[in-house]
């Protein structure tokens, strides 16, 4: 469809540790990759008069960025290799219903196409967000942010943020659930339901029965930060946040690796007769899909590296699963303004005042939020 290839752009950079410490970047186009309905444009470093006019580029803060990213303990050559070396993947995990992802090939970063509002949003927090960050040591359940950018292609302009990945780049997720707090209209849709990692909602997860077993001590720990970073929101008039609840099931997902090692070994039998070895999934292009499933086998079941995967937390040895849970804060680019006042007013009449409607004021939204999160940890 012609009409939805330029939705959404990925514009991503390369730099050097000399360029680092220059405010002044230049950019070229090494190539255009049609994915879907994202366009990619890869950038390399080159002169700006090189780069085509139909093709601009724009970095925000890249100082206050690059920063960022160093509190958060991402490698900007890391990020850099992760975000230009192959063509990002589409992806809906994670986020609003409609909002257009992608991840990076390794998976470890999320690059979102948002609005012209949200980078507004940004700007308008972003002084107070880094000074938060510092203040915490970058420990926190709130969004990484580690760039934004601006892409205009025909003079369409494309807005993107990049975030570090909730979910793990090697633990596959089972099952997820955004959460808020609020039971008024806060369930899937049939729609939803039908995708192959459909996103529930709170009353899916209360319906289920559903709880999240990390014990007391974990639990007292992920709530002091949970109610430190709330507040912080609060306090920027922030709101209409959700939990993001990602389950891997460990068992299952050792259930899933024997199958997939058994059909590798009967395909493995079958080609018997051509000789040599079979073909490491390491040797394949680093956007293939064997790459993206089959990392080093440096961790058993159920393991990660707390480095890598920050929001991961182990399910308590007494649960009745053997879980890992990836929980993090996210869409904190919503500011309680006329709009949501609105909202909230016109809610108030149609469910009535004591109903657990998702639009209210900063304050009133945080409390809930704690409460329903307090009570789903076990």
């Amino acid at each position: 469809n012609s009409n939805s290839v330029l939705q959404g752009a990925a514009a991503l950079l390369n730099r050097t540790k000399q360029q680092r410490r220059r405010k002044e970047r230049n950019y070229s186009v090494k190539s255009v990759l049609v994915t879907g309905e994202i366009v990619l444009i890869s950038f390399l470093l080159c002169p700006r008069e090189n780069l085509p006019s139909r093709f601009k580029f724009k970095e925000y803060c890249p100082l206050v960025f690059r920063n960022l990213r160093e509190r958060f303990g991402i490698d900007d050559q890391d990020y850099q290799n992760s975000v230009t070396r192959s063509a990002p993947v589409n992806s809906d995990s994670q986020g609003r219903c409609g909002a257009r992802f992608l991840t990076t090939y390794d998976r470890r970063f999320v690059i979102k196409a948002v609005s012209s509002e949200d980078v507004a949003e940004m700007h308008n927090i972003l002084k107070k967000y880094h000074q938060f960050i510092v203040e915490c040591h970058g420990n926190t359940l709130l969004p990484q942010f580690l760039g934004m950018y601006r892409l205009t292609v025909d003079g369409v302009e494309t807005y993107m943020v990049v975030t570090r990945n909730v979910f793990s780049h090697r633990l596959t997720v089972h099952r997820k659930y955004d959460l808020k707090g609020s039971t008024v209209s806060r369930e899937a849709s049939d729609k939803e339901k039908a995708k192959d990692l459909p996103t529930f909602k709170d009353n899916d997860f209360l319906n289920e029965g559903q709880k999240l077993h990390v014990g007391e001590e974990s639990k007292k720990n992920f709530l002091e930060k949970l109610k430190r970073d709330v507040e912080f929101l609060a306090q920027l008039k922030i709101m209409d946040y959700s939990l993001l609840v990602g389950i891997h099931d460990v068992d299952r997902a050792e259930q899933e690796e024997m199958e997939v090692e058994d059909r590798a070994e009967d395909e493995e039998c079958e080609n018997d007769g051509l000789g040599g070895n079979p073909i490491s999934s390491y040797g394949t292009p680093p956007d293939s899909p064997g790459n993206l499933l089959n990392y080093p086998r440096f961790f058993g079941p159920g393991e990660f590296d707390p480095s890598v995967d920050v929001y991961a937390m182990k399910s308590h040895e007494s649960a009745p699963k053997k879980e890992v849970y990836f929980m993090a804060i996210i869409d904190i680019l919503t500011p309680y303004d006329a709009k949501k006042k609105a909202a909230h007013a016109a809610k108030t009449v149609k469910h009535g005042a004591g109903a657990e409607i998702s639009t209210v004021n900063p304050e009133q939204y945080s409390k809930r939020f704690n409460e329903f999160i307090s009570n789903i940890l076990t």
